[in-house]
């Protein structure tokens, strides 16, 4: 007889606790807040269109993302296509993302060039993250690639992506960004990046398929209110006012939360708990009827757009119109993040007609805007002693969110591959 563990989120990371749980005998029982699986995974109705809230895309290293769809026979819904990046500097767009861009790229001196080239071919070489862990990632960044190149490919992207928090950030953490597009790359020339038949929809109903099939359990608008601890051993969780007795407890909700869920942890884990960063984004999604770009990702420098760039989704998965991600994130508690939606869908209308001047009011279809509070943990220098462990002293708990995989950035297959491995310890 197996164990009986719940479960706390249905995000890619909940579901892949619940998946190996089921597969080894044990009865998970997964329990989400929103009224759909899949966290920031989790697809919409777009005007017709399923799709999900915020863009992903997998690149030919993602390995365990890619076991599991072996693992469910989904394999022949896996896409590879030969993408592009540009650059969106000084109102002009520049090809970008390959050694030939980079030496026609207007705007930046031959040694600028040249320096920020050696250190992201470096970057994506090393493998060695742990002298970084503690460096500052301007510091690491402005030393390597100097002045000029900081200005020009750098800078903004820190401050549209991270506000405050841009010259306080773990260089480990920003290098693994590095490393992982660069090993997208089948060439020196030539990126390659994937996307699911079906969007990550595909996999999610998948995943939840095998994992009633081995009679786990997953409900839906289902908010755990309590864990609930006693004398340093987990017992159960609280919903709706009632007790519901488990073996174990694995919760994969955001870190923020758990202070207010698991006040019965000791008061210096709740203070390392608290003291953890996150920004949040606001994502506009828009249905086009003429392309913006030829590029996937567009990155931007531009004194009119307070955004680090935008994704082009179509460029990577044809559909019958052009969709187009722009993320605004923001913290939490900054006044951005309080402007209503339209004020966000005003911003992209006009940022994408600036890039390409041919767009007319007429060819957005739609317009929508999604937020969630809690989007990118912040990791700072030193962040691998900050993180408390994802097992914890209390008997039969662990916590663990996209943080525990750090130095990698949030992403499916991280997270699956985080919590196939966190179930296999938790139910030893």
């Amino acid at each position: 007889m197996g164990q009986r563990i719940a479960v706390l989120g249905a995000g890619p990371m909940g579901l892949a606790v619940a998946y190996q749980l089921a597969r080894d005998g044990h009865q998970p029982v997964v329990f989400e807040a929103d009224d759909r699986i899949g966290g920031m995974t989790a697809a919409f109705d777009f005007s017709g269109l399923s799709i999900e809230r915020y863009y992903h895309f997998h690149c030919i290293s993602d390995h365990a993302f890619l076991a599991v769809l072996d693992e469910l026979g989904l394999e022949n819904k896996m896409q590879w296509v030969e993408t592009k990046m540009g650059y969106w500097y000084q109102n002009r767009l520049q090809p970008w993302g390959n050694p030939i861009a980079l030496l026609k790229f207007r705007g930046l001196s031959l040694i600028a060039k040249f320096r920020y080239g050696l250190h992201a071919f470096l970057s994506t070489k090393r493998n060695d993250w742990k002298p970084l862990d503690n460096q500052n990632a301007q510091t690491w960044i402005r030393r390597a690639v100097g002045a000029e190149a900081w200005e020009v490919l750098w800078r903004r992207l820190f401050e549209y992506k991270f506000y405050d928090y841009s010259d306080n950030l773990s260089a480990a953490w920003i290098w693994s960004r590095i490393r992982r597009i660069g090993r997208s790359r089948y060439s020196l020339f030539r990126e390659k990046l994937g996307y699911l038949d079906g969007g990550s929809n595909t996999l999610l109903q998948g995943m939840k398929n095998d994992i009633e099939t081995h009679k786990g359990e997953i409900r839906l608008s289902a908010p755990v209110t309590r864990v609930v601890i006693e004398e340093g051993c987990v017992k159960g969780v609280e919903i709706n006012g009632k007790v519901e007795h488990f073996d174990k407890v694995i919760s994969t909700i955001p870190l923020p939360y758990i202070p207010r869920l698991m006040p019965d942890l000791p008061q210096d884990v709740l203070e390392r708990f608290a003291a953890l960063k996150n920004v949040a984004v606001v994502c506009v999604i828009a249905k086009l009827r003429k392309s913006v770009t030829e590029n996937f990702w567009l990155n931007t420098n531009d004194p009119e757009m307070d955004i680090p760039g935008l994704v082009e989704y179509t460029n990577l998965r044809p559909l019958d119109h052009h969709i187009v991600y722009v993320p605004f994130y923001v913290p939490g508690d900054h006044p951005l993040f309080s402007e209503p939606d339209q004020n966000f869908l005003d911003k992209v209308q006009r940022y994408l007609k600036k890039i390409n001047p041919e767009l007319r009011d007429e060819d957005f279809i739609d317009l929508r805007a999604s937020r969630y509070r809690y989007a990118q943990p912040i990791c700072e220098p030193g962040f691998l002693d900050r993180l408390p462990p994802a097992k914890q002293s209390i008997k039969g708990l662990w916590i663990a969110d996209t943080s525990h995989y750090y130095p990698e950035d949030r992403g499916i297959s991280e997270s699956i591959g985080f919590g196939r491995q966190m179930a296999r310890d938790a139910a030893k």
